[in-house]
């Protein structure tokens, strides 16, 4: 049995969707009275299970003792008393603040810096200037999300935005100030007013450097880079999921290396990669919901896939790139607060023909336009100018992106920016209260791999980076507590059976898996980006369906049939079930939603629908007959 709440206070219905392998649509209706998303999850969203077993963490008054030292382990195993997965500035932020009640282990795909984090360019938005107003603000992020954001997540992360930016100052993060000596305050498309505070166009790398600098001189802190996370280790305590860690895969040495700890907090970023174009870097796969979904953990808003509008078209560059790039380069939105105006190939202006915001339109707005010029038109791109204004601006606000155009032969203080959409931010995700908390006990989840309620059907620009701050920090004193009064079985380890390295296997065998692998992967950001882009249909959205069922039953059929086995991992084998269990909810919840709204717009229903400003929940699916993308590696340990 499943219980669903609603996003907002009241007496709501609430579309929630059965997701299984095959992608059924059958949704079914749940009605509650005066209760909240946010102040909700963890009491009502719980998981019911016939099997039910011995948790390993228990309640108790006793206070488990501080490691203070990674080296309490057996080798493939190591405790902690808090397991953060990912390092951009959710899990550095909650670390740092977790790591004065215990010991943290921050687990990361590839190096420390390598995140979404580091590629923001914009800023974080925050109410610092006296004309503007918290409520200014809370509409500002409502009307962007087209009226489906968690009204009272939208004013905690208004109200607490300011206090988070003063303490990355503390720490010594550095942002631009202007001539009088205060932070300079940018506009960006759908605030009303000069809100973003930034460090030139790469603040997000600022704010990186910052944490991280603390992070590493933090004794308690230990950061396990190049370890793939591949399932969240979870137990049942009579009717509730309880997670105990993690197992990951050491990409350099292959070896398994299991994570058991009292708390997790799950900050592992979005899926930008299952589409082919994507502002996102290569270890965006997904992994931290798909892992969270397999866990139990109740996911919604999938369809609400953010296309940046502007990512730099090398194919507009007078000097094209000698490879394809990993992720598109991304030309901020605060080139267009800045004053950018967009034109097409016959220096046409024409976002005024869309909305009456013109270039300060919310992203979703933008992306489209420039979707339908292009479809128009027959092009490939559009243009980008900013070069009627003063060159020392251009260049002192700009400065990486007027380095990585000329690199390409373009000179933006001269010369327009040619620019396509590109898929950038996740807006759904793992459903979170307003403490971080998921309906998995023990599972905190902050930034983009969460669906908090904040963006709705669409995230205001610059307001990912404050959302992050806001939830690592609010995470803190639940995960405090709960690692208080936990105690830890060091036997636990021992519980779930371990995923295994494919060494039986032939050099041979592996080099097939790997080809057939990457084909299968492009195959699939091909689907996502032909049939579930900016503008969907029924028609396509039920081909990706299908296509990606086949395609994942084929993939799947192949790896076995060579001798894989449903316990073995590999980095590419494993994002790739990441990617299928990923592609899947997406598809699945467009299709549930009969109306265009925010980032899903479908030309059979291009309409607001009132009864339709719900979220689309997913519920956790059956292990029976499901796919492997859609099952843990290990079982579930039963008493």
């Amino acid at each position: 049995m499943t219980t669903c709440i609603p996003a907002g206070t009241g007496k709501l219905h609430f579309r929630a969707r059965d997701f299984n392998a095959q992608g059924c649509r059958k949704a079914s209706w749940v009605t509650f009275s005066e209760l909240s998303w946010s102040r909700g999850v963890s009491k009502f969203l719980q998981i019911q299970r016939c099997n039910s077993s011995q948790s390993p963490i228990n309640e108790s008054s006793k206070p488990f003792r501080t490691v203070t030292s990674s080296s309490l382990s057996d080798g493939s195993t190591k405790y902690f008393d808090f397991t953060v997965i990912g390092s951009g500035v959710a899990g550095l932020r909650y670390a740092l603040e977790v790591a004065k009640y215990g010991s943290v282990a921050v687990i990361t795909k590839a190096e420390p810096h390598e995140s979404n984090t580091n590629y923001a360019q914009g800023g974080v938005s925050a109410v610092l200037c006296p004309s503007d107003s918290v409520e200014s603000h809370v509409q500002d992020t409502i009307v962007a999300g087209a009226y489906l954001c968690d009204e009272e997540t939208v004013r905690v992360v208004c109200t607490e935005g300011p206090e988070r930016i003063r303490e990355l100052i503390a720490m010594g993060a550095s942002f631009d100030h202007g001539e009088d000596g205060n932070l300079h305050l940018a506009r960006e498309g759908g605030h009303s007013h000069h809100r973003i505070v930034h460090a030139a166009d790469m603040t997000g790398r600022e704010i990186e450097r910052a944490l991280l600098e603390a992070v590493l001189k933090d004794p308690n802190i230990f950061m396990f880079q190049h370890h793939f996370a591949i399932d969240l280790l979870t137990s049942q305590d009579g009717s509730e999921t309880v997670c105990l860690g993690v197992d990951t895969l050491n990409t350099k040495t292959l070896e398994v290396i299991r994570f058991i700890s009292k708390v997790t907090l799950l900050a592992s970023g979005g899926a930008g990669q299952i589409y082919p174009t994507t502002t996102n870097p290569p270890v965006a796969t997904g992994d931290g919901i798909a892992m969270a979904h397999r866990a139990q953990a109740v996911v919604s808003n999938m369809e609400f896939v953010q296309f940046h509008p502007t990512a730099l078209a090398d194919e507009g560059l007078p000097v094209k790139p000698s490879k394809p790039r990993e992720n598109a380069f991304l030309i901020t939105e605060a080139v267009r607060g800045d004053g950018g105006i967009l034109y097409n190939l016959d220096m046409e202006r024409f976002m005024p023909l869309y909305d009456e915001r013109a270039e300060l339109a919310p992203r979703d707005v933008v992306a489209r336009s420039i979707d339908d010029q292009l479809k128009k038109r027959n092009e490939k791109y559009v243009l980008l100018d900013i070069s009627h204004k003063p060159r020392d601006k251009i260049l002192s606000h700009f400065p990486n992106i007027a380095a990585e155009c000329l690199g390409g032969g373009l000179d933006i203080t001269r010369q327009p920016i040619p620019v396509v959409p590109a898929a950038h931010y996740m807006c759904g995700g793992v459903r979170a209260g307003l403490h971080g908390e998921t309906n998995v006990q023990g599972l905190y989840v902050a930034g983009e791999v969460a669906c908090t309620g904040l963006h709705g059907a669409n995230r205001l620009a610059s307001n990912s980076l404050l959302e992050a701050l806001v939830f690592a920090r609010r995470a803190v004193q639940p995960s405090i507590d709960h690692m208080k009064s936990s105690s830890l079985d060091f036997s636990a380890s021992t519980w779930w059976s371990r995923p295994v390295v494919p060494m039986s296997l032939e050099r041979n065998v592996i080099n097939k898996i790997l080809t057939i692998t990457r084909e299968v992967r492009k195959e699939l950001q091909s689907i996502m980006w032909n049939y579930v882009g900016i503008v969907r249909s029924t028609t396509r959205l039920e081909a990706a369906e299908q296509k990606i069922h086949d395609l994942e039953a084929k993939w799947e059929d192949y790896l076995f049939r060579l001798g894989w086995e449903p316990t073995m991992v590999g980095l590419e084998a494993c994002e790739m079930r990441n990617f299928f269990c990923c592609a899947k909810m997406v598809v699945s919840s467009a299709l549930a939603r009969h109306e265009s709204r925010g980032l899903h717009y479908t030309i059979d229903f291009p309409h607001v629908e009132e009864s339709e400003r719900l979220p689309t929940i997913i519920f956790p699916c059956s292990s029976v007959k499901s796919t492997w993308s859609s099952r843990q590696l290990h079982n579930q340990p039963i008493c």
